[in-house]
């Protein structure tokens, strides 16, 4: 047996998450995607005083724009995840980014609210819903241990982005009007286009190049010792071939897997999720106006989301360290339940704040638990369903929380008109948020103690200790396993071939001096296969 080609007989080493290099650069693609995605719609509401000179609409009419942004924005989780699923990211990512522009520059020369809607609403809340989902699906790809970290400075970007392009849509509105601002942000969302361009697949080809390689590997090195070497390669060709046939159907890739339903640990997460988003968002929407009624100037009102966001800056990534910690990421779903409950117990304390000092208290102490949360909440699911799973299940986990956010905000404005009291729905928005980290926090911990009554063989995954690498590499086992149960195994290491060749002389020349016959003990074993010294070798090495 003569030694495989380095380029066409071995096989690639399985692709591990580099937990830095190129993926420092896809972090900060991340990074602004998160800062668009979140900071756009809101940054918008900037020009809806002018828009409602023009238009001769109300403000409800103009804030409709950002509900479709966020609606699209969560509601087409699904139709994302089956266009990467069936795509890749970089692409689908390319074409979102062309699409949030081309809605921002159509925006600026429509001549009602209707059109609005449908192309700073409907066109650019897709654009940027197809660059979201798939930029946080390449974070999990390129990072494994310091993941935690990696979504922490990620989901930074929506702070930064906020404080950012409000200042800006101000400057360009005085400038150059709405329609001009619209057209200079349309050119600005432009950039998603660069950063998805540097979404770079790391396993882009390496399953053909495995399955040629294993091909041509198996041809060349799996042969009985002896003659009828050319009989033996157009069998194990046919063979093959024939396989190939039969198995094209599996390879299929499913659009959509449903089968996450099945995991104990995402039904847990989807249903605190669900609980938590309909009061996550209710009080910074009602802040602004509940310090008003309290006798808070205009000016000192509107910085008090000023403060919320600057402390969110440096909670998300200084959460995101914490969770990174290796006496921490094993119970990272238990710290995100403990940031759901110091968020919601924020919020039921805030109820009772009577003046200006206490508003601050409140938003310093919000602006900590809610970045916590943000940074948290896709590192939990990440840590539950896995790398591969992950495009599948956070289209669905957006869609369920798009119900809730079309559920919740509008009714804690409901309950206001018709209580006239805030202080009811920060204490109704605290306890849902408060429901949802219990929720979590006991559902997860007895999921926890049964687990580890089962067999060893499933690993629990809302223990949040889950390792993409650990994945990768049982994948590339089984592949193992399967080709060995085919008697068709093959070699990884230039070492390991060494080794087999020089047991296999020796085996063939035990085998020559007791007259050539096969071992007793083996004889049933191998009967199938015939008298195979480099199989028997290779099932020892196994």
């Amino acid at each position: 047996m003569g030694r495989p080609d380095p380029e066409e007989g071995q096989l690639p080493a399985p692709v591990k998450p580099p937990d830095g290099g190129w993926g420092w650069i896809v972090l900060l693609g991340c990074f602004v995607i998160t800062g668009f995605s979140y900071a756009f719609p809101k940054a918008v509401s900037v020009y809806f005083k002018e828009l409602m000179k023009d238009f001769h609409v109300g403000y409800s009419d103009t804030a409709w724009i950002s509900s479709i942004m966020l609606a699209m924005l969560y509601g087409t989780g699904p139709v994302c995840s089956i266009m990467v699923n069936q795509f890749g990211c970089r692409p689908v990512m390319l074409i979102g980014g062309l699409l949030a522009s081309a809605g921002m520059i159509l925006a600026s020369f429509t001549t009602n609210i209707i059109e609005l809607y449908l192309t700073a609403g409907v066109l650019t809340g897709l654009g940027m819903a197809l660059n979201f989902q798939p930029s946080l699906i390449m974070l999990g790809t390129y990072f494994d241990k310091r993941r935690p970290l990696a979504n922490g400075l990620a989901a930074a970007g929506s702070p930064v982005f906020l404080s950012s392009l409000s200042p800006l849509g101000q400057v360009l509105l005085e400038k150059f009007g709405w329609r001009g601002g619209f057209l200079i942000m349309g050119g600005l969302l432009l950039n998603c286009c660069t950063c998805g361009a540097v979404m770079r697949p790391l396993d882009m080809g390496m399953k053909r190049k495995m399955g040629k390689a294993q091909d041509k590997y198996e041809a060349k090195e799996m042969l009985p010792i002896g003659g009828k070497s050319e009989e033996g390669i157009s069998t194990t060709d046919g063979t093959k071939k024939g396989k190939k046939a039969k198995k094209k159907p599996k390879k299929g890739k499913k659009l959509l897997d449903f089968s996450i339903f099945s995991n104990r640990g995402f039904i847990i997460y989807t249903i605190s999720k669900f609980i938590l988003v309909l009061g996550l968002f209710v009080p910074p929407i009602l802040l602004v106006n509940y310090a008003k009624d309290t006798g808070v100037p205009d000016t000192e009102a509107a910085f008090l989301l000023s403060i919320i966001g600057f402390i969110d800056i440096f909670a998300r990534p200084a959460c995101g360290m914490v969770a990174g910690l290796k006496w921490v990421r094993p119970h990272v779903a238990y710290l995100f339940s403990f940031s759901m409950l110091f968020n919601g117990l924020t919020d039921i304390c805030s109820a009772r704040a009577s003046n200006y000092t206490g508003l601050v208290i409140f938003c310093v102490f919000f602006g900590i638990s809610y970045g916590m949360v943000g940074a948290l909440q896709f590192e939990v699911l990440m840590a539950i369903v896995g790398s591969q799973k992950f495009s599948s299940a956070i289209g669905l986990v957006l869609l369920i929380e798009a119900f809730a956010v079309l559920i919740g905000p509008p009714s804690a404005g409901r309950l206001v008109d018709a209580l006239k009291n805030y202080e009811v729905i920060f204490y109704l928005a605290g306890s849902e948020v408060v429901l949802s980290a219990l929720f979590l926090g006991v559902a997860s911990y007895c999921c926890l103690n049964r687990g580890k009554k089962e067999p060893p063989q499933e690993n629990n995954p809302s223990a949040g200790g889950g390792s993409d690498t650990e994945e990768a590499e049982s994948d590339v086992q089984e592949a193992e396993e399967h080709s060995s149960n085919n008697h068709q195994p093959a070699h990884s290491t230039d070492n390991a071939m060494a080794a087999a060749n020089e047991e296999a002389n020796h085996v063939a020349e035990e085998q020559s001096g007791e007259g050539g016959g096969c071992p007793a003990g083996d004889g049933e074993v191998l009967a199938r296969d015939g008298c195979n010294a480099d199989q028997m070798v290779e099932r020892d090495s196994f």
